[in-house]
């Protein structure tokens, strides 16, 4: 089987110039890379979308769960011999219809949720122990493969990508509400339960696109820090929901071209990248009031 193009070009890592157009231009050569930045600005735009909420209504750790419930159900499509991704999108709208169902009962759940999504990365590894060939699709479910994305793959993060921002927009009021006060919504008339199903099962499609990027094991660095950065920035809901969409796609781009001329991954820059922002942003925070002081 002949070795992947975009392997072979990280075995001779570009070198920078003191050009700097030629460098960016450089970046769009290869039709991997292109592919590359396509996927990952639809992905990074949903991650930072969702994100909002997610961090608003402290869902963190379950949709942290969800990307590690997914790993198992993309390592059994292996074993059956389908695409990784379809195990990885019905294990994670499966699970995320249940913890959706919970509502508030999610909160003070999380010993539970960790011993479940142990259990299911335990179940993964298995799968991949059944398996006897070689599974490097659902080991790249881990850490992400976003170099390694098709056309193919491309069009189907893009379909899957307006859908799940489709969704978001049609209930975003009715969500916000119940995200900052769920009881008064429930007595208001809005239907908490099925929008909190709803709104995990828009979240499993989120998981399900971001793990293509970082990867299940680094899911947080995409979908939960670019939203904790913005939330911190401003208390305007869209205006927070912009940012985190904007910080997203920064990590994201700068992850990319960054990796270009690196040896490194993909997936270490863009974490990296979001941590070192979210501490900063932490930091002038503290500082912020010290300097208003007398």
């Amino acid at each position: 089987m002949p070795e992947p193009l975009f392997l072979k070009i990280a075995d001779t890592t570009p070198q920078l110039s003191w050009n700097l157009f030629d460098d960016l231009a450089a970046l769009f050569h290869y039709q991997f890379m292109v592919h590359a930045f396509e996927a990952g600005t639809v992905v990074a735009l949903v991650a930072g979308a969702i994100g909002y909420f997610v961090v608003l209504r402290g869902t963190a750790f379950a949709a942290h769960a969800l990307s590690h419930i997914g790993f198992a159900g993309a390592t059994g499509a292996v074993v059956l011999g389908v695409s990784p991704v379809f195990g990885l999108l019905a294990f994670t709208l499966g699970a995320g219809a249940a913890i959706g169902a919970l509502g508030n009962r999610l909160r003070g759940r999380d010993v539970t949720i960790g011993i479940v999504l142990a259990w299911t990365l335990g179940l993964g590894v298995l799968f991949i122990s059944l398996y006897k060939g070689y599974a490097t699709e659902a080991y790249a479910l881990l850490f992400g493969e976003i170099l390694g994305i098709s056309g193919i793959d491309v069009a189907i993060t893009l379909a899957m990508g307006v859908i799940t921002l489709l969704a978001l927009a049609a209930a975003y009021r009715p969500l916000l509400f119940s995200s900052v006060d769920e009881e008064l919504a429930g007595a208001r008339g809005v239907p908490v339960t099925a929008l909190s199903i709803g709104f995990m099962a828009i979240l499993a499609v989120a998981v399900t696109e971001a793990v293509q990027v970082v990867g299940v094991l680094l899911i947080f660095a995409l979908i939960v820090t670019p939203a904790a950065i913005a939330i911190r920035l401003t208390s305007r809901p869209r205006t927070a929901i912009l940012v985190s969409a904007l910080l997203a796609l920064a990590f994201t781009w700068l992850g990319l071209a960054i990796s270009y001329y690196s040896p490194h991954p993909v997936s270490f820059f863009i974490t990296s990248l979001a941590f070192a922002t979210y501490l900063l942003v932490r930091v002038l925070g503290r500082l912020r009031p010290a300097a208003a002081g007398p």
